[in-house]
């Protein structure tokens, strides 16, 4: 993308990693004259060179609405922008507007950090027109909207065709079920086409990887039902971690826990045949690659599906009416067709409604690049991401117990029971 004249000051501030844009203004951010000056944290959680194509979304919006500006924060993380989030909130130095997990949510009300968005606009029947109805519903919670959809994502599958060509296989044709899975990650290593045949991460974001595989066991309920998740210990959610503990020990995929980071670094240096990575790596993916590749649905058990996942934009509870209203301003523009399509085509985001794939400019990419619309079309199996009370610390639960099985210090069954009380016992609080 061609950079845009900005009419923002930048300034790097190199020593918090963090990029501002605009001028900082006053600690409430309302000067009650019209104007506002805001903080938005922003979290950089996958490959490219996302930060400049923040810059000029947000400097659009703040050109098209005068007396708006927006001092752009790029907080690391999604972990890393929660922390801070709420370390910042505390005393009163927290954003204005944010782009946090989905699945933060529920954290995020018990906390009193956010506002629903019935608090600064009595008529939200434009979103449904706007959004996805898998990705507008992430973002409900008591009755109330209190998130508008911005960077989304599934899971998708990527695998390497020249890869598939040495080892003999259809380069048009990637696995469908998990069956084809293992038999086409096999060919790859028996005829020497790759090191490993699949690399499904297991760090940072490995419970959304098991998720994936306890919708495709048909597990029922995985987002979790009012804040409360109860399907770890099913007896399918068992055979999904037996499967991908079945492929290490196999050899099929790396031994042990896989990185989250270096997943797509060892896809694009032919390391691997196949990966599981999320959509918002597509975009880093076809800048990078040498080689053609293809990008499809993830495969089916007993049944096709696949988490959603990604980030939304909150409005926090601080400043005054004006800050908040002005807060909302610029998600809505953001979240404009126009921009949801520019942010899609250069991220790898899914564009997050049907306003934004019948754009000129979208429609065309997808018909250039139909690798692009496969997440899209996989929003019709998908689900919402697990969401619950204290998400940070049912996430790092259930990523504990995958990597204890992973490395073999537990078997699933065990570690699936385990966790599934100990998760109880960390919601016990919020059940009914």
């Amino acid at each position: 993308m061609s950079a845009r004249p900005r009419t923002l000051a930048l300034a790097a501030a190199l020593s918090s990693g963090a990029l501002v844009l605009a001028a900082c203004g006053g600690d409430d951010g309302g000067s009650g004259d019209g104007t506002a000056e805001l903080t938005m944290y922003y979290p950089v959680a996958v490959g490219g060179p996302l930060t400049d194509v923040v810059d000029d979304l947000i400097a659009t919006c703040t050109e098209q609405h005068e007396g708006i500006t927006v001092e752009a924060v790029y907080s690391g993380t999604y972990a890393d922008t929660m922390t801070k989030a709420q370390t910042a909130s505390r005393s009163d130095q927290g954003p204005d507007l944010a782009v946090l997990l989905t699945t933060d949510l529920y954290t995020l009300i018990d906390n009193g950090l956010i506002v629903p968005l019935s608090d600064v606009d009595d008529d939200l029947s434009w979103t449904e027109d706007r959004f996805y109805p898998a990705y507008l519903a992430s973002g409900e919670a008591e009755g109330e909207l209190w998130s508008l959809p911005f960077q989304r994502s599934t899971i998708v599958q990527y695998h390497n065709k020249e890869i598939y060509e040495q080892a003999g296989l259809d380069p048009e044709a990637p696995p469908t079920t998990w069956a084809e899975l293992e038999e086409q990650a096999k060919t790859i290593q028996d005829e020497g086409a790759a090191e490993y045949g699949v690399e499904i991460p297991s760090t940072q974001f490995g419970n959304w990887m098991f998720q994936a595989m306890a919708i495709q066991s048909g597990v029922a309920d995985t987002a979790g039902v009012d804040g409360i998740a109860s399907y770890l210990d099913d007896p399918a959610s068992v055979e999904a971690l037996e499967w991908w503990k079945g492929m290490a020990d196999d050899g099929l995929m790396p031994s042990g826990t896989t990185e989250w980071a270096s997943t797509p670094d060892d896809f694009l240096a032919g390391r691997t045949g196949i990966m599981w990575h999320t959509t918002g790596n597509l975009t880093n993916v076809k800048s990078n690659a040498d080689f053609e590749f293809g990008v499809s649905m993830l495969p089916a058990n007993t049944q096709p599906g696949s988490p959603t996942g990604g980030g939304n934009l909150y409005i926090f509870d601080r400043g005054d009416e004006g800050t908040r209203e002005a807060a909302y301003t610029i998600a809505q523009c953001l979240t404009e067709p126009e921009m949801a399509a520019e942010w899609s085509m250069e991220s790898g985001y899914v564009a997050t409604g049907p306003e934004a794939w019948e754009t000129d400019t979208m429609a065309q990419y997808a018909e250039e690049f139909p690798q692009a619309a496969v997440a899209r079309d996989q929003l019709e199996v998908a689900v919402g991401e697990t969401t619950t009370h204290e998400n940070g610390r049912v996430s790092q639960a259930i990523n504990d117990s995958i990597a204890a099985v992973l490395t073999g210090q537990a078997e699933p069954q065990d570690a699936l029971t385990q966790l599934q009380s100990d998760i109880d016992g960390i919601l016990a609080q919020y059940q009914g």
